[in-house]
């Protein structure tokens, strides 16, 4: 591994910087001190223009190269934290109850910072370089909060890329799925709406709960009798909630959950049929069930040769054993597919040491990972601005 020689100099640096983030975590648009301290940073390291509250919290800074290309090449980070209550035991743990970096975004903002830094003092490249720190890419829709605000407007993008740390990979391997790399999702509410009782008298009702428990059973169907198995597709009910009481059938019943999905067709198949299954079933017991489907994540789609670029770039890093082409693709969700559909580009995993997995309350980021992102990041503008290019 060959992580740059200036990064790696102040990585102590990095490291405290991404441990004061994960002391602090803040919610999605909430991220008004994280946000503070990445515009604070940026105009110390002397990064051209630094523009704040681009989408609510977001930050976007512009560094120019030495040269005078037009080309533009977008990084983005995400910046916020997830409703977890810390278990993790580090010495630099959250001090904000409830709320918990368990998904390394702290991480992820420290390796644009550090690229960042980098940029800016050495400007070995020929174009514009957009840093792109976005809010709430935890299911709250801050990549399209950021898009609504004109970010490729304002500040337009030839091609853009992200990265994630990757607690189940090797450390220091990256990996680049081209083409479609992460599943779309469509979040859902269902409310039974039945008729309450007496728990001694459950005949008097029409029981929300049984006619819910029921409904999410069927709801299984729908994955292993609807889809082909060459198109995957995953549907969990997250949260059943009905009742206050010992001796009460209570009125209502809410069912929530999520739909992830690769291929157009089979998302709107599969909401076709939620509609469809919870109609029947009210329709057989004599109540209303009400249904909100609401897209929240897009497929992400890698740029085939844009990917290829990544890996290259990458290699220069980590090595070419460790920089590699997948096939894989991720069931989980990543909002900067948003980003993608809009300029084209390509998004990475990074492998760091740890074995407890992303969204548990044990989590622990490796902070080796922040020059080698950081550099992977450097070397990518480098290499696809180089010095003495036309356009």
């Amino acid at each position: 591994m060959s992580v740059i020689p200036k990064i790696e100099a102040f990585a102590a640096e990095l490291t405290e910087i991404r441990q004061d983030f994960h002391a602090h975590p803040e919610l999605g648009f909430e991220e008004t001190r994280t946000a503070g301290i990445v515009a604070e940073k940026l105009r110390a390291w002397g990064v051209d223009e630094v523009h704040e509250g681009i989408g609510g919290t977001g930050v976007v800074g512009i560094v120019k190269g030495t040269g005078g290309g037009n080309r533009r090449v977008g990084l983005r980070a995400d910046m916020d934290a997830l409703p977890i209550t810390e278990a993790s035991g580090v010495a630099y743990a959250s001090t904000n109850p409830g709320k918990m970096h368990a998904c390394g975004h702290d991480g992820h903002t420290t390796m644009l910072l550090g690229a960042a830094r980098y940029l800016a003092e050495t400007r070995d490249f020929d174009g514009t370089v957009v840093l792109i720190f976005q809010p709430a890419e935890e299911g709250l829709g801050g990549a399209r909060r950021m898009l609504a605000d004109g970010l490729f407007d304002r500040f337009p993008c030839d091609e853009i890329y992200g990265m994630h740390n990757d607690p189940n990979s090797d450390p220091g391997v990256v990996t680049v799925t081209p083409g479609p790399a992460m599943a779309g999702a469509s979040f859902f509410d269902i409310t039974v709406k039945g008729t309450g009782s007496h728990a001694a008298m459950p005949h008097q009702s029409k029981d929300p709960i049984f006619i819910g428990t029921a409904l999410v059973q069927q709801l299984q169907s729908l994955v292993s009798r609807n889809t082909p198995p060459t198109k995957p597709v995953v549907l969990s009910v997250t949260t059943f909630n009905a009742g206050s009481a010992y001796n009460v059938v209570p009125d209502t019943a809410t069912i929530t959950g999520t739909i992830r999905y690769f291929h157009d067709d089979v998302i709107t198949m599969i909401e076709t049929r939620v509609r469809e299954l919870c109609a029947g079933l009210g329709q057989a017991y004599g109540i209303e069930i009400d249904v909100e489907m609401r897209n929240v994540f897009d497929v992400l789609m890698n740029d085939p040769e844009l990917s290829d670029a990544y890996v290259a770039a990458a290699s220069e890093i980590v090595g070419a054993s460790g920089a590699r082409i997948s096939d894989e693709q991720a069931t989980g969700s990543e909002d900067f597919a948003d980003m993608l559909k809009v300029v084209p580009g390509a998004y990475c995993r990074v492998g760091h040491a740890g074995s407890i997995p992303l969204h548990n309350p044990a989590f622990v980021l490796d902070d080796a990972i922040l020059p080698v992102g950081a550099s992977v990041y450097a070397r990518l503008v480098e290499m696809r601005l180089p010095l003495g290019a036309k356009g």
